[in-house]
């Protein structure tokens, strides 16, 4: 079969099993770039320039339901950073009122199915970075209230009850109340997002979880040795809890070779007077600049490939799926430049031997089933549990 047969049955498969995505940073970017005014970022139309996404793009991609990141840094703290959440989730919102026509609210498992009937891409949000709810149980309530069905437990710093996969550790993992506020999450039936945390705090989440886990936008340690990846034997553990690893499309965590590339990026960003993550236009000229004067080792979809491959190996078909982290990242591999990519990435799969129902799994059928899962979860536990009021003083004094 030639390359382009692949291509067109990729795209076949996703007409009828389209991508749950883990992680997409679409709202920040909007922050960053415009200051929410989406008059001056039309995603109904062409944003190639600026962006990683729009609808014409997810819609070429085979997206059928997307987890928008309502990320805020870790260095907002307190109030600060509740109200930047707020503010994400507003955005969200905001984009949803303006483009019912393809993007539609979704709470529940079954509404992904609903938006996927209609032909409507379903909308969840995640909040990424336990920061985000100033060790309050009730504001990570007010949250899943307000639509979050995931919270990521760290950003790339640690917080006052859990460790970062990229901080100095501190507290050997999550604190007492860090793990109430596991327990909490699962009475709630918000998903517990495992990306971005120590790799004790992975293990102590899983220890502590009644519900599926996720890890909304991680890769292979194995097959790339970085702190954002998970290794083998948290892989292992997801079969018995059945989580899903969305494996990631960013060259630092996929490709060995880009480590060091980015490295010296991310000094360049900072010699600049911008932080490795800005994403206003600004950051991102000295970013291409910087990539136009010194060529980066490029990922591609095969590298993507990869990390499924041994992902599948190790934890079984029922636990992966996609995150692919767009405009969260400066840098994306070669044939996943954007979100209209996932056909690329499911054409280099069957290229590679995987089975139509394999890649259903993959794209659809274990996000909608996690998240279907932590519902029951939760049904359970708020019927013989009531709302936990306990502080971090309470447990972490």
């Amino acid at each position: 079969m030639s390359a382009a047969e692949r291509l067109a049955e990729a795209r076949e498969l996703l007409a009828e099993h389209p991508v749950v995505d883990g992680h997409n940073d679409l709202p920040w970017a909007l922050r960053e770039q415009v200051r929410y005014d989406l008059s001056r970022r039309d995603i109904a139309s062409d944003q190639s320039a600026v962006l990683h996404t729009d609808i014409p793009r997810l819609r070429s991609g085979g997206v059928g339901a997307q987890f928008w990141s309502v990320y805020v840094p870790s260095d907002l703290a307190g109030d600060e950073a509740v109200s930047a959440t707020l503010e994400q989730i507003d955005c969200v919102g905001q984009l949803l009122a303006r483009y019912p026509g393809d993007l539609v609210r979704a709470f529940t498992a079954d509404d992904m199915e609903a938006a996927r009937a209609e032909g409507r891409i379903a909308s969840l949000m995640g909040a990424e970075g336990g920061h985000s709810i100033n060790n309050s149980l009730a504001t990570l309530r007010a949250l899943h209230a307000l639509g979050v069905r995931y919270m990521t437990l760290t950003h790339n710093d640690n917080n006052d009850w859990a460790d970062s996969a990229t901080d100095v550790e501190r507290a050997g993992g999550l604190t007492a109340f860090g793990r109430e506020v596991v327990r909490e999450m699962n009475r709630t039936g918000m998903l517990v997002d495992l990306s971005h945390v120590a790799a004790t705090t992975m293990r102590d989440a899983l220890a502590t979880s009644k519900a599926p886990v996720v890890f909304s936008h991680s890769s292979s340690r194995a097959v790339c040795d970085h702190p954002r990846n998970i290794p083998d034997d948290v892989l292992e553990k997801l079969p018995a809890n059945g989580g899903v690893a969305m494996a990631t499309f960013v060259p630092k965590f996929v490709l060995p070779e880009a480590v060091a590339w980015t490295r010296a990026a991310d000094d360049n960003m900072r010699a600049h007077g911008f932080h490795p993550l800005d994403l206003s236009e600004a950051g991102l000229a000295v970013q291409r600049a910087f990539e136009e004067a010194t060529p980066r080792p490029m990922a591609t979809a095969a590298t993507v490939a990869d990390h499924l491959d041994h992902m599948r190996e190790v934890a079984g078909i029922d636990h992966i799926g996609i995150g692919g982290d767009y405009d969260g990242t400066a840098f994306t591999p070669a044939g996943l430049e954007d979100v209209a990519g996932y056909p690329n990435l499911v054409a280099e799969l069957l290229t590679r031997g995987w089975s139509r129902s394999d890649l259903a799994k993959l794209t659809w059928e274990n996000g909608v089933r996690a998240l279907r899962d932590a519902e029951a979860v939760a049904r359970d536990l708020q019927s013989r549990h009531a709302p936990s009021n306990a502080t971090i003083g309470d447990l972490d004094a």
